[in-house]
């Protein structure tokens, strides 16, 4: 089949760590890569953020395509609903004239499935929505300070009950569409993968500096992802070190180490700053535990990354964390935005060696058996010829 990825601000060739790049470039890059590797012929559309893209750059057996809408520079995610309409015509154009059509249209993030829905819609192509995060939640957990365009919500519940599938990453994901209105016949719940070639227990470690134990955290440094109150904790977690991977270094690093001070764990706290893709494993190698304390999370990849790396994980309660990270198996859960509660799973799992070993097997076992790239492709390979099907059946009739 013919798919089409549509990522409007995440571009797959995009190294996450950087501005409004994250674990969605990450999903979307694996998922072409696995779909390719199951037989279909994929093209990814993104905007285009530089005057010297080319329209098209081969991504491994995938295609990414830059599509001009708005101006061809970098501009913040929220910034980009009013170019979604000339996003849609272009994609229209396109398939129109050229010889390649996709057979299904798979939409991540909701500004994506707009465009999506404008132009597909018409085209009798079927739609799949995959939203990455909502707006509901987003707002709930970030009140004013959530910068996402007015209509956000209304534009998801619309495309919610338009799309011919939603996939839900997590079980609290599918409850938040039906809460939004998405009927339960729409919904397939299907989580992202890892790259298990990649990640795995056997490699070089990291080489830092000596230390009692070292914890290892990773993400943007954006204020919901919970650095700030991993740093809290480390008072009540003495003589471990605490890496904190990610960017961009601006205004929170500073946050960060001001906060670091006034807790006088300032020389236990590093802010590694972004890292490169391939240098990741290495890093989680060298963690005696990976913490993962975002406020909310629609999926998260790093808790899986470090499961496949054998690494046991201390995590917030929330989202794709409550399916990904098992309590008392592979690792433990906190409540979010509870500094204490993270500093006391932290010292109880660092002090007690053999049952952060018997966490380290669990988390390996679980990655490996139920959260590889193939096995979320040929899910979604089903749901494709699903919805292609039925579109087929309606058009004959």
């Amino acid at each position: 089949m013919r798919i089409a990825l549509i990522s409007e601000h995440a571009n797959p060739l995009t190294p996450p760590g950087t501005e409004d790049a994250g674990g969605q470039n990450t999903h979307v890059r694996e998922l072409a890569a696995a779909l390719a590797a199951i037989g279909h012929d994929v093209q990814v559309y993104t905007r285009r953020d530089a005057a010297d893209q080319p329209l098209t750059v081969a991504m491994g057996d995938a295609s990414v395509v830059h599509v001009p809408a708005g101006p061809a520079e970098q501009l913040p995610k929220d910034a980009l609903l009013p170019y979604m309409g000339d996003f849609g015509r272009w994609l229209g154009e396109q398939w129109d004239t050229d010889p390649w059509t996709p057979d299904v249209v798979h939409a991540h993030f909701w500004m994506s499935g707009l465009a999506a829905l404008t132009v597909a819609g018409p085209r009798g192509i079927p739609v799949v929505q995959t939203f990455h995060a909502l707006g509901t939640v987003k707002r709930r957990h970030q009140g004013t300070a959530d910068t996402s365009p007015p209509q956000r919500t209304g534009f998801e519940r619309h495309i919610g009950r338009h799309a011919d599938r939603v996939i839900a990453q997590c079980r609290d994901e599918a409850r938040e569409l039906i809460r939004l209105g998405v009927p339960r016949s729409r919904i397939a719940l299907i989580p992202s993968g890892v790259d298990l070639d990649r990640f795995t227990p056997d490699g070089p470690a990291e080489s830092l500096p000596p230390a009692h134990h070292r914890i290892v955290s990773v993400g943007r440094l954006v204020e919901r992802k919970g650095f700030a109150e991993l740093i809290q904790a480390l008072p009540l977690v003495p003589r471990a070190t605490c890496h904190i991977l990610g960017g961009p270094a601006d205004a929170e690093a500073a946050r960060l180490r001001h906060i670091a001070e006034a807790c006088d764990v300032a020389d236990r706290v590093h802010l590694e700053g972004p890292v490169p893709a391939g240098a990741m494993p290495a890093w989680y190698r060298a963690a005696d535990v990976v913490a993962a304390v975002p406020w909310y999370e629609p999926f998260g990849l790093t808790p899986l990354e470090a499961m496949a790396c054998g690494r046991p994980v201390v995590a917030t309660a929330v989202g794709g964390l409550l399916d990904t990270v098992v309590g008392g198996v592979t690792g433990d859960l906190v409540p979010a935005r509870d500094p204490r509660a993270l500093g006391h799973a932290l010292r109880r799992l660092l002090d007690d060696d053999m049952r952060r070993f018997a966490y380290a097997s669990a988390a390996l076992d679980r990655a490996q058996t139920r959260y590889s790239w193939r096995r979320t492709a040929e899910q979604l390979d089903t749901v494709y010829r699903t919805v292609a099907g039925t579109h087929v059946q309606a058009v004959a009739g």
